[in-house]
């Protein structure tokens, strides 16, 4: 009978849980997470402490900062007799708690990821810019290992994705007899999730992803320094062409900061040839500090008209060709933009003069939209007259000199 093995988590549905802070030491210096997951044991002395960062019900077995396992004393004379040479258990004090609890180093490392069985992997390759990790896992996705590669290991990390903690059968069930707290199991051996078909599809719509993102990655750095350590959260969902919406923020030579959409050219993961999907990406420069990127007034906005472009073909028609005027929820605005009714205008596709109108990609070419915020007095003319308004309006931000730069607080164009 094939042995099985499960993925240990830590339980985040308890009601009222505790959450715990990174360990820190005797000079209240934190722990690197890392020194837990190199399968080796762990060169530490003196007082160790775990922090509450939020206060609620203590478990057996938690997840101290953000990869380091925490148990009650039941949890470690359990794994201490069944699994002796998988553990390192290091005494830790957790705040408020009398009680000792120790830190879980899992000192076993095995290489027993079945590619092949698991619904995806992803390697490191050296065009990542991290030699040190070429040939590790960069993603695994419905994670499947090989039981006869595991040997006598109990309490293991699996090779190249240490972040993943597995045990074996005997010990989840010993977990459970106890009535261990804290922890919840998914199991990591039996039949692959997807079928043959459907991984095929899937290397195919990673080989096209990453083909576009390439492209469309080396066009966003001809336009300034993409900043990579900025984090705007992708969200997977909505109706952009492959189901994900990301955003990218670019450093511009002469100190301004470009936000653009960073996917609604992605391909249509529906046709079976590559494509541009709705063939356009928005671009939105502003001089102004940004602070929290993702939490911008600016970023909202342009997530804001981005989902109205991917919401409506009758607006992606019109951008492909010329600009347009439109209207979002003025909600978290700066109230200089938001007029009597709560909205927002914004006026799109006007050429710059210091942004492509367009660029190329696999598939075909993509306008690069640029979007301008309104004042309302500026709405309300352009509502007024129309088409006429409409250029007279754009004639007039162009003699201003700073067109392209996104500003709530200037003076009106008209």
């Amino acid at each position: 009978m094939m042995k099985r093995y499960f993925d240990l988590f830590d339980d985040v549905y308890v009601p009222g849980r505790w959450e715990l802070g990174a360990p820190v030491d005797d000079k209240g210096q934190k722990l690197w997470a890392w020194i837990f997951s190199e399968g080796k044991l762990a060169e530490i002395k003196g007082y160790l402490r775990v922090p509450l960062y939020c206060p609620g019900k203590p478990l057996d077995f938690s997840i101290a900062g953000a990869a380091v396992p925490v148990v009650r004393t039941n949890v470690a004379a359990l794994l201490a007799a069944m699994a002796p040479g998988d553990v390192q258990l290091i005494p830790v004090e957790v705040d408020s708690q009398p009680e000792p609890y120790f830190l879980m180093n899992v000192t076993r490392i095995v290489k027993c990821i079945d590619e092949q069985a698991s619904t995806e992997v992803q390697h490191w390759t050296a065009e990542d810019g991290e030699p040190e990790r070429v040939g590790e896992y960069r993603a695994v996705h419905g994670m499947r290992i090989d039981p006869a590669k595991v040997g006598d290991a109990k309490v293991f990390r699996p090779w190249g994705w240490t972040v993943t903690l597995i045990v074996s059968e005997d010990i989840k069930e010993a977990l459970e007899r106890e009535g261990v707290t804290g922890v919840t199991f998914q199991e990591v051996t039996g039949p692959s999730e997807i079928t043959p078909e459907e991984r095929e599809r899937n290397r195919k719509l990673r080989e096209r992803y990453k083909q576009t993102d390439s492209a469309r990655g080396a066009f966003w750095r001809t336009l300034g320094k993409v900043d990579e350590e900025t984090l705007i959260p992708i969200v997977v969902g909505g109706g952009w062409p492959v189901r994900r919406q990301a955003w990218r923020l670019i450093h511009r030579p002469g100190g301004s900061t470009l936000l653009v959409t960073d996917g609604l050219s992605d391909f249509d993961v529906d046709r079976e040839e590559l494509s541009v999907g709705f063939g356009l990406e928005l671009a939105l420069e502003t001089d102004e500090p940004l602070g929290v990127v993702q939490h911008s007034w600016q970023q909202r906005l342009l997530e804001r008209v981005g989902d109205e472009v991917a919401e409506h073909e009758w607006i992606r028609e019109r951008l492909r060709v010329g600009m347009m005027s439109m209207e979002v929820s003025g909600r978290d605005m700066p109230p200089e933009l938001v007029t009597a009714q709560g909205r927002v205008g914004v006026l799109l596709g006007m050429e710059v003069g210091t942004l492509p109108q367009s660029f190329d990609m696999p598939a075909g070419a993509v306008r690069l939209v640029t979007l301008q915020v309104l004042l309302p007095v500026e709405l309300e003319y352009l509502l007024e007259r129309g088409k006429g308004g409409l250029e007279e309006l754009v004639r007039r931000f162009k003699a201003s000199g700073e067109w392209h730069l996104v500003r709530p607080q200037r003076r009106p164009v008209i």
